[in-house]
């Protein structure tokens, strides 16, 4: 049915694979120039998505009711739960729901650069011609492993005003988003979040910089995001502890003896950490509870374990992603191995 319909083009790239999605994005880049030429016409926007995105009926109308008055329209990403996998595929529920729920309006707010997610996103045109004019022509640079956060930084260094289009369907009243299944397996997801890490917090850190001098908001926004890198040893010394203080009291319950007394400082530090760590647990539970449902929410609270033990391990593999290239070796591109929403089963689910 697409193959018949002459608004739909197949691009074949000229490199063999396994490329980047930024070459991919580039050769489509090319045709739709090519495109234009020969039709005597010019796209008012180019807008992305991958092969295995559910696209909102409502989305095109949400970006031309908005193209006009900013330089990109973002639409929300909200993961669907594969249903075999409650933790591993369900952590992504979690995490875009608060991130494009909170933590992009925030950035927003602050009029600090908003990143895209490669996904449910709309660049106008002029801004996509000045990008390619300052990378030779081609406007997603292939040497980057996250060129979609990087896209949104730099529309908001040359001056454009991105949005989060939060909107929903007046007919159903659902919200307007991009859906897709995303990894559902640990070593699947553990790849992905390390090409995010090392895209975003190591080598994008090189890549981007900070912002102007004097944007306070934008500093501390790309501050966050590169945090990942005084995150994670935390969390393996926070891990540590807490095998370390449950073998303690389970010798002292078996063997006897009594525990070394906690000085007051101490144990008020303690409690105020439980206090926020609640407060953070919740906070999360609440957008996922406004995104899907009270169920999601509540798995939501197990779930950030099984956040932590994927991140602790991504952030490993991160770091050596980052050594290698550091050392002069092309940066290396972990396909995501996603899953179709064609079959009966996932769709319903």
């Amino acid at each position: 049915m697409m193959l018949a319909d002459p608004r739909v083009r197949i691009v074949v790239g000229s490199a063999p694979g396994p490329t980047t999605k930024a070459a991919c994005l580039n050769a489509i880049w090319g045709a739709m120039r090519a495109d234009e030429a020969c039709e005597g016409r010019v796209f008012a926007a180019v807008m992305l998505h991958d092969a295995e995105d559910i696209v909102h009926p409502c989305e095109l109308a949400v970006v031309a009711d908005l193209i006009d008055r900013y330089a990109a329209v973002q639409i929300p990403v909200l993961p669907l739960r594969h249903p075999d996998s409650l933790f591993v595929s369900g952590h992504y529920l979690d995490e875009f729901a608060e991130a494009h729920g909170k933590q992009l309006l925030v950035r927003q707010a602050i009029g600090a650069g908003l990143p895209l997610a490669g996904v449910g996103c709309a660049i106008r045109r002029d801004f996509m011609d000045a990008i390619a004019a300052r990378r030779s022509g081609l406007p997603f640079d292939a040497s980057s492993l996250t060129e979609d956060y990087e896209l949104g930084l730099t529309i908001g260094a040359m001056g454009g005003r991105t949005i989060l289009a939060r909107t929903t369907d007046p007919r159903t009243g659902d919200a307007v988003a991009v859906r897709a299944y995303f990894p559902h397996q640990v070593h699947a997801a553990i790849r992905q979040k390390a090409r995010w890490m090392t895209g975003i917090a190591l080598a994008g850190w090189d890549r981007t910089g900070w912002a102007r001098s004097l944007h306070i908001g934008d500093h501390w926004m790309r501050m966050r995001d590169r945090r990942a890198t005084l995150a994670i040893p935390v969390l393996v010394v926070a891990y540590g502890a807490l095998i370390l203080w449950i073998l303690s009291w389970t010798g002292h319950a078996l063997f006897g003896g009594s525990a070394q007394s906690l000085s007051s400082t101490l144990q008020w530090i303690l409690l105020m950490n439980a206090g926020l760590l609640a407060w953070r647990t919740a906070v999360r539970a609440l957008f996922v509870h406004r995104a899907y449902c009270w169920r999601e929410a509540l798995l939501s609270i197990p779930r950030t374990l099984v956040a932590n033990y994927i991140s602790l391990f991504a952030a490993q593999r991160a770091l050596s992603l980052y050594i290698d290239i550091l050392a002069g070796a092309a940066p290396r591109w972990d396909k995501t191995a996603h899953h179709f929403p064609d079959d009966a089963n996932l769709v319903g689910a």
